[in-house]
């Protein structure tokens, strides 16, 4: 199983995920998804339904941790070519 540097739901980089990643149903980590996205199998935020809403709110949180939100817009251009949203 091919093992992703970035989370393909948020983009962020899984080695900044203190849980080392989310988990699949059977309770094993997984391999593409980071914790605040992915738990037990299944996405966490419902209320994200669209590329771009995962978009915005990426910038948000980053803008929340003082980053500048020109910058937080950068880092999220990628997310739309990530599995998940493909």
């Amino acid at each position: 199983m091919k093992i992703n540097k970035f989370c393909q739901s948020c983009g962020m980089p899984m080695t900044k995920d203190p849980e080392n990643g989310g988990t699949e149903k059977n309770g094993s980590k997984s391999q593409k998804y980071c914790s605040y996205c992915y738990r037990d199998g299944e996405f966490l935020s419902s209320e994200i339904k669209t590329v771009k809403e995962m978009q915005n709110f990426c910038i948000e949180k980053m803008k929340e941790q003082k980053m500048p939100g020109f910058v937080a817009w950068i880092f999220t251009r990628s997310i739309p070519k990530l599995e998940r949203w493909r």
